[in-house]
């Protein structure tokens, strides 16, 4: 029998943790070492996350590095960025493997970091694997520490790579528009998230300043083999969880939808997670929601020869908890829909 991978998780409490913990408990290779939540420590994990009442017994853990550390052959830290670098650099520096899902460190330029966060990088910074599985699955196969991609990069991201590495658009001209449900903001409750607040209407919000921005034009400048700079705008939305992102591109003389699907199911041939439709089809949230799943599709306005991108994700599970879990199968050579592959919550 091949032994179990020990893993902790370090911010379980939040809605990112608690989804950890789920896909952790369902996984036939994981076995869960500890439960870390310092504002809940010493709380009962069934009181703190009462969907877990009868399934997992015991208290919320506040954080010692020795502790996990002895305990643990790998750590996900579901933290606010600024709160997990000092933590991850303590796991790192005991010999984890570490899967970080803050944003601390998922760019390469300090100095663009510095810009959009505000903040000193760690000491690590520049070190971590992205872990966008579907264009780094090589480089997580030997990494100690991987950057869990933020939930609106991966959607787009993951729509618009394909076209941009096989030159089907141009890299001028990039709009991304992109639609969140409540849970993107955390479970700390704030008034803009407050449901009475966001039950009956829609609104953008951090308008050309988000800070997944320069995420996803990191991202696609590599796909691009260039500087690539876009429009960004994100949408709050009055449901729960999932981001549908619809992006628009300027496609190269004589090009199709279905050229760009191609290029997309040849790019993500064999995953477990990228789903391409047929041109024509419009992805919809509730189609993955609670999985892991990516739902791509694309269509071509020849009248303004615009390529529009439409993408579709769980922004909880593959746009962040998921994500975690399918980089850590990469990373320790398990299958990597090992514990993800079940179907989406329909309807």
């Amino acid at each position: 029998m091949t032994k179990k991978i020990r893993v902790s998780i370090v911010g379980a409490t939040g809605y990112t943790g608690a989804e950890l913990l789920r896909l952790v408990l369902g996984h036939p290779d994981l076995e869960l070492a500890a439960i870390v939540g310092q504002s809940k420590a010493g709380q009962r994990v069934s009181d703190v996350l009462p969907s877990f009442a009868g399934i997992l017994d015991g208290e919320v853990e506040a954080f010692d590095a020795a502790s996990v550390a002895e305990r643990s052959d790998a750590a996900f830290c579901a933290l606010p960025h600024g709160a997990s670098a000092p933590i991850v650099e303590e796991l790192c520096d005991r010999g984890l493997k570490v899967f970080d899902l803050s944003a601390d460190f998922r760019l390469r330029d300090p100095a663009v970091f510095e810009a959009w966060y505000k903040a000193k990088p760690s000491g690590r910074f520049g070190k971590a694997v992205y872990g966008l599985v579907e264009l780094y699955r090589e480089a997580l196969r030997t990494a100690d520490l991987v950057a869990v991609p933020g939930c609106y990069p991966t959607s787009a991201i993951l729509a618009i790579a394909p076209l941009l590495r096989s030159g089907l658009v141009e890299a001028d001209g990039i709009v991304v528009d992109s639609k969140s449900g409540v849970s993107g903001a955390g479970r700390s409750p704030l008034p803009s998230t407050h449901f009475p607040e966001t039950a009956e209407g829609i609104r953008a919000y951090k308008v050309a300043s988000h800070r997944h921005t320069p995420e996803i034009e990191q991202e696609l400048s590599v796909a691009a083999g260039r500087e690539v700079k876009l429009v960004f705008t994100p949408h709050l939305v009055p449901y729960t969880r999932g981001i549908l992102s619809t992006s628009y591109m300027v496609a190269k003389p004589g090009v199709t939808a279905a050229e760009c699907t191609e290029a997309a199911r040849a790019l993500y041939q064999g995953s477990p997670s990228v789903v391409v439709r047929d041109p024509g089809v419009a992805p919809d949230t509730l189609w993955v929601r609670g999985s892991n799943r990516v739902q791509i599709a694309y269509a071509h306005d020849p009248r303004t020869g615009r390529i529009i991108a439409l993408s579709a994700i769980d922004n909880l599970v593959k746009g962040a908890s998921g994500q975690a879990v399918q980089c850590l199968n990469v990373r320790f050579g398990l299958d990597e829909g090992a514990g993800l592959r079940g179907a989406p919550q329909w309807p």
